[in-house]
């Protein structure tokens, strides 16, 4: 019985497709660009995007929040001490009160590195889509919030980009909310979704069961770790390595 169960786990690890349908994307990039290239131009900015796609990057990767105001903006923090030198939160703020970005910002994954920029202002999602048309987009929903999580939706559909947008977050429960809103929407591994995957590659269950994600998000631990790489690595504006999964 034993044998046959190792037997059945290895050919179907090997052959998925003989019981899963395999994921069709339209994108399959090896050069993403967090946060537009961090490293490299003030995060988050249309001077980052445009920078990111005109040294080829493959994928913008961006974080999104909701204002008082109801307008997705892109933008990582939750409240804007960091970025902008004021201790307020977007979600408690009208789009039109935003502060301008600092002229120089350190980097909240490795702040001994600073980044200096003119381009200040923080960008609605709606512009970024509208700048970027064919452009694959990893979409970060920074928080547990269903209208944010709603209007993030309306946009993609608006633009006609259900398939070169992915969305994710690093909690199951977002994760499992975008699924349920629209899933036509490539999905990104949560972190305890990527726990799981591992115990069952290793327990010999993967290939028993479906997997909704399509797209697997591993931060490199190098870039973060050793400074002596860092900027290198970031040279190419890359912090995040995908892993599209087949099944």
């Amino acid at each position: 019985m034993v044998a046959g169960y190792v037997i059945t786990s290895f050919i179907l690890l090997k052959y998925p497709n003989l019981i899963h349908k395999r994921k069709v994307l339209a994108f399959r990039p090896k050069h993403i660009s967090h946060r537009g290239g961090a490293a490299e131009n003030l995060e988050n900015t249309m001077t980052a995007f445009k920078h990111a796609a005109k040294i080829g990057t493959q994928m913008l990767e961006l974080d999104c929040h909701l204002t008082a105001d109801g307008q997705v903006v892109v933008s990582h923090d939750v409240k804007l001490s960091r970025t902008c030198g004021e201790d307020i939160a977007v979600a408690e703020t009208k789009y039109e009160h935003l502060p301008l970005l600092k002229y120089t910002l350190e980097l909240d994954f490795n702040n001994y590195h600073q980044v200096s920029g003119e381009d200040r202002q923080i960008p609605l999602l709606r512009d970024v889509f509208a700048a970027f048309p064919l452009m694959p987009i990893n979409v970060d929903v920074k928080v547990n919030d269903d209208k944010l999580i709603q209007e993030v939706n309306a946009l993609i559909q608006e633009f006609k980009r259900e398939h070169i947008t992915a969305w994710g977050n690093h909690s199951s429960a977002v994760v499992e909310k975008l699924y349920k809103t629209n899933p036509n929407i490539p999905l990104i591994f949560s972190l305890r979704r990527v726990v799981e995957l591992l115990i069952l590659f290793y327990t010999g269950l993967l290939p028993f069961v479906p997997i909704k994600e399509s797209l697997l998000e591993v931060i490199m631990p190098t870039i973060v770790l050793d400074k002596r790489n860092f900027k290198r690595e970031f040279s190419r504006s890359q912090i995040l390595l995908f892993k599209l999964m087949d099944m």
